[in-house]
């Protein structure tokens, strides 16, 4: 073999090296995502061996004659959440427009801080804010006049507690609406300056041009801000705990108290 050759061959040695670590970083969230589903069903093994798919369909919650439902703990972590998700999508996703595409550079500034503020306020005192201010404004004005609007609906129909999923959707907006405008303005941001200018070169206004440019490209990344923000409602616990009336029981309309699974683990551990 000449020297040439085995220059070669051990100059590819890196490479290899380096091929083999990014694989091995790549399929590491895979691995890990595999290890936390085994360990959850090891968990659980006992309750679905014991329960079967009974215990996902069932209403009924009794430990006194060992009788476990928890489908009125998954409506309510559904419903809320999705609530949340579409409260909080709109806003979020206007806030982010106006920030990466219409403020001026110092009200950017303070309005991002202020989002990124409202994102490290801790889940408990947003909670204690919900019982003592916003459930009451919400049962003294919105919920009332909700149900003059639209109380042919079952949605916003029987009487008004306060406490109730949609107070629980409320929060989690609030709570999710700067994870998710946080995401989609550095989305925003970086799309390329030259897709704007194109735009505009074709004769596009202001909105066409955040509609082409901006928003249409983003669509994958909105996507994915959207997913992290309903990830995060949907694992909240004592915000929701606080807020949602911890009653387990299915009812269509919004202003009855509700359970998740969240708050149900909340409430047996406290």
């Amino acid at each position: 073999m000449t020297t040439a050759v085995k220059k070669q061959k051990y100059s590819r040695i890196p490479e290899f090296i380096f091929q083999g670590l990014t694989f091995l970083f790549a399929i590491t969230p895979i691995i890990i995502g595999i290890l936390l589903a085994h360990q959850l069903t090891k968990g659980a093994w006992l309750a679905i061996s014991t329960f079967g798919l009974r215990f996902f369909t069932s209403s009924d919650w009794n430990p006194v004659a060992n009788q476990f439902g928890a489908l009125p703990f998954l409506y309510g972590t559904l419903v809320s959440s999705l609530l949340a998700l579409i409260i909080a999508l709109p806003i979020s996703i206007g806030t982010s427009v106006f920030l990466s595409e219409l403020a001026p550079l110092w009200l950017r500034n303070v309005v991002k801080t202020t989002v990124e503020l409202i994102a490290a306020i801790p889940s408990v005192i947003l909670g204690l804010w919900g019982i003592f201010i916003m459930i009451p404004f919400l049962r003294s004005h919105v919920f009332p006049l909700l149900k003059n609007l639209f109380g042919s609906l079952p949605f916003f129909s029987g009487p008004i507690f306060g406490p109730c999923i949609l107070a629980a959707g409320i929060m989690l907006a609030i709570m999710i609406t700067p994870i998710i405008t946080s995401v989609c303005t550095e989305i925003f941001m970086t799309t390329p300056q030259t897709q704007r200018e194109a735009a505009y070169a074709l004769g596009a206004t202001k909105w066409e041009t955040i509609r082409i440019a901006v928003l249409s490209p983003a669509k994958p990344g909105i996507a994915g801000a959207a997913i992290l923000g309903l990830s995060r409602a949907l694992g909240e616990t004592m915000a929701v705990t606080m807020v949602i009336g911890n009653r387990p029981e299915i009812a269509i309309s919004l202003f009855a108290p509700g359970h998740t699974l969240a708050s149900a683990i909340a409430n047996d551990v406290c």
